[in-house]
This record gives C-alpha cells, structure tokens and sequence, in this order.
C-alpha cells in the first residue's frame, strides 16, 4: 500500500469569511470534499468549473433549497487554494453569474502573482 500525501488546504480570506457564514451542514460537507482534493482524489459534489483551465474545481453544496458553491484550485503551488465561497442565488438557473467568476478569475491571477 502506498503512501498518500495529503496537500495543506490554503484558504484566501475573504473566501473564508464567506464560507464561515454557510451553513454548519454545508460547511461540514465542503471540508469533506476539501480533504478528498487534498488527499489527491475529487468528490462526488466537486466539477470542474467551466470558463477555467484544469485545475479550477467547483464543489456544489445544496442546504434547504439554498445552493452554496466553494471554488478551489489544485494547481498552485503545493497546496489546494480556495478562492471563492458563495450563496449561489442565480437568476439565470443554474449557470453561475457572470461576477462570480469575473471574481475568481481576478483572485487567481493575485494569487498565483503573490506565489511567483
């Protein structure tokens, strides 16, 4: 049987914050999902998340009719980075708003500056 490395779970700030205010059921199964990725492996409830390079992954989290997203990358530096953590309240059914992923994208680039 073979080692695993789990990867420490870094987490942006403001991602953070947002997360803390979630739910304790969703908070409790994004850690778990969190700790899969960190342990090399993806959860049921992460996808890709589209618009981004491999790497980028979404977990969707679902809590009394409210939707909750945790967007995390596994390709910097040796960690798994979460960059964003929301309510998804989507007026445009299920496609994530367009400011949520403007947001991502501007915090993955400052983030991947400040590790280079």
């Amino acid at each position: 049987m073979r080692a695993t490395t789990t990867r420490p779970i870094q987490w942006i700030k403001a991602a953070l914050k947002a997360f803390e205010a979630f739910p304790e059921g969703s908070k409790l199964e994004g850690l778990r999902a969190l700790t899969i990725a960190a342990e090399g492996s993806k959860a049921d409830i992460a996808k890709p998340l589209k618009g981004f390079d491999g790497g980028v992954m979404e977990i969707v989290l679902k809590h009394r009719g409210d939707a909750f997203r945790v967007v995390y990358a596994v390709q910097i530096a040796d960690a798994v980075w979460v960059i964003h953590a929301f309510q998804k309240k989507s007026t445009e059914g299920i496609k994530t708003p367009k400011h949520e992923i403007d947001l991502v994208h501007d915090r993955l680039k400052r983030l991947k500056e400040m590790l280079t």
